[in-house]
């Protein structure tokens, strides 16, 4: 089995700030970024055990959320600002069997959701497509279902994980803290964190071998609607080819394509 991880930030235990622990220039973030490894390392772990031959990292962390020197050694990683374009990067992600997220936060507006955004904390209101509400846990598993790879295995705050399981009926998730504001929470011990992922890595695992998980498909066309906070940021993604304005704040993308439009 081949199994690629994506991987966030802010849907790990112990970090409960954007400013201090997600943010580059924030006074905890390389201890936040030594967190994330960690628990990455409890899922690498898990996969070795239950025989994975072949592990991709992919740091989802807009700056960067891996300390590299303390990745698994049986472990890879694509890492790197701006990204490869997807035609590039496509033909290795797509050699993959199945994918987890270690680290996942719920979607923007998620109530009593830690750290709770869609791509971008400051700028983005929320994402819509084909009118229902999205987060990054739905972008990443409707991508990889574009690639014929499900979603089997998510770790994060507890509505993250509810949102995962709201999505993808069988999948098994590991609740690492529990959200009471967005920048508020329950945190588990790194070391209990760390050990219920490694515990939920292996079970997910095996029940996939058991009763295969779906690739998440949605069926098309596709309408994707992104409002903004401010006029500034819907101004600038009109430079972008194929968007249409709605309202000030509001900007839509249409597409065939769900591995075209997901990340426009």
């Amino acid at each position: 089995m081949k199994v690629l991880i994506m991987t966030d930030l802010e849907g790990v235990s112990g970090v409960v700030s954007f400013v201090d622990q997600a943010y580059p220039d924030g006074k905890y973030y390389e201890q936040a970024k030594k967190l994330l490894t960690a628990e990455v390392n409890a899922a690498v772990k898990g996969l070795v055990e239950e025989g994975v031959d072949d592990i991709l990292v992919i740091d989802g962390h807009g700056p960067g959320g891996i300390v590299f020197e303390e990745l698994h050694p049986a472990a890879k990683l694509m890492h790197g600002r701006p990204s490869a374009p997807q035609s590039v990067y496509r033909k290795y992600t797509s050699q993959y069997d199945v994918t987890i997220m270690v680290g996942q936060h719920a979607m923007a507006g998620t109530d009593q959701a830690t750290l709770n955004h869609t791509q971008n904390s400051r700028s983005v209101d929320y994402y819509k497509l084909n009118g229902k509400y999205i987060g990054e846990i739905a972008q990443w598993a409707l991508y990889c279902g574009g690639m014929n790879i499900p979603l089997i295995f998510l770790s994060g705050d507890e509505a993250a994980c509810r949102e995962a399981e709201d999505l993808i009926p069988g999948i098994t998730t590991a609740v690492v803290k529990i959200g009471l504001a967005r920048t508020y929470a329950i945190s588990l011990s790194k070391e209990e964190a760390q050990s219920r992922i490694y515990q939920k890595v292996k079970q997910a695992v095996q029940t996939h071998r058991k009763n295969p998980i779906q690739p998440l498909r949605w069926e098309g066309p596709f309408v994707l609607e992104k409002r903004f906070m401010t006029t500034t940021d819907a101004d600038s993604s009109m430079s972008k080819p194929g968007y249409e304005r709605v309202d000030s704040q509001t900007v839509r993308l249409r597409s065939d394509d769900i591995m075209e439009i997901i990340y426009g």
